[in-house]
């Protein structure tokens, strides 16, 4: 009996703890887009530090940019790299980023394709479309039209505004076939995104 309190009064110290770190992390959001920059920070570095990817991500953008913080790219990246290895898309795509542009790294192509690629991966309409930039220009992956097509038409099809100009501009340099195979890849990846999702509902493993 005392044995199945102390769980249950465990659990629910657990559940309160959980719910006081969303509403903080929920606080610090909603602050820093309203500008309230020095409230975001004293909300969003304790959970940051406490290894909550997306409090990492938001400080890393407001090192990006200088928001309530000097502007320092390497600790930008820092927190980025923190994010994205736990799995965070936007984290993922904005490290990508710094590597792409040398900021904070030096610049590695193939480190930015490499996380652009998991971000992709991971269903982010900005990161396809990057990725697809990197194919269509060779920086970090040989040059590839029929790859840089693929992640452009998967980008678009989630709304991505820059990714259907990039996709129209890329098939005037493409022939037929190749925008067929093109597509023929983007469809084979998105019906096996699908299938996944729907296999995971049954606790399929997902590759």
């Amino acid at each position: 009996m005392h044995v199945s309190r102390l769980v249950f009064l465990t659990a629910a110290f657990v559940f309160a703890l959980g719910s006081v770190s969303f509403a903080h992390l929920k606080d610090g959001i909603d602050a820093y887009h309203e500008g309230k920059y020095s409230l975001a920070l004293q909300e969003l570095r304790p959970l940051a530090e406490e290894n909550d990817p997306e409090a990492q991500f938001y400080i890393g953008v407001m090192y990006a940019k200088g928001r309530g913080v000097p502007q320092d790219y390497q600790a930008a990246v820092h927190w980025y790299q923190l994010a994205a290895e736990q799995g965070f898309p936007k984290a993922m795509s904005n490290l990508a980023a710094m590597y792409s542009k040398g900021k904070g790294v030096p610049k590695d192509y193939a480190q930015a394709v490499h996380w652009y690629q998991e971000a992709a991966d991971e269903e982010l309409p900005e990161a396809q479309y990057n990725l697809g930039v990197m194919y269509k220009e060779g920086q970090g992956v040989p040059r590839d039209l029929v790859r840089a097509h693929m992640w452009f038409n998967l980008s678009a099809g989630q709304g991505h505004e820059y990714a259907y100009q990039a996709r129209a501009m890329v098939s005037r340099m493409m022939k037929p076939e190749d925008i067929a195979e093109a597509q023929k890849l983007a469809r084979e990846w998105r019906e096996k995104k699908d299938g996944c999702k729907a296999a995971s509902l049954d606790d399929t493993p997902c590759p």
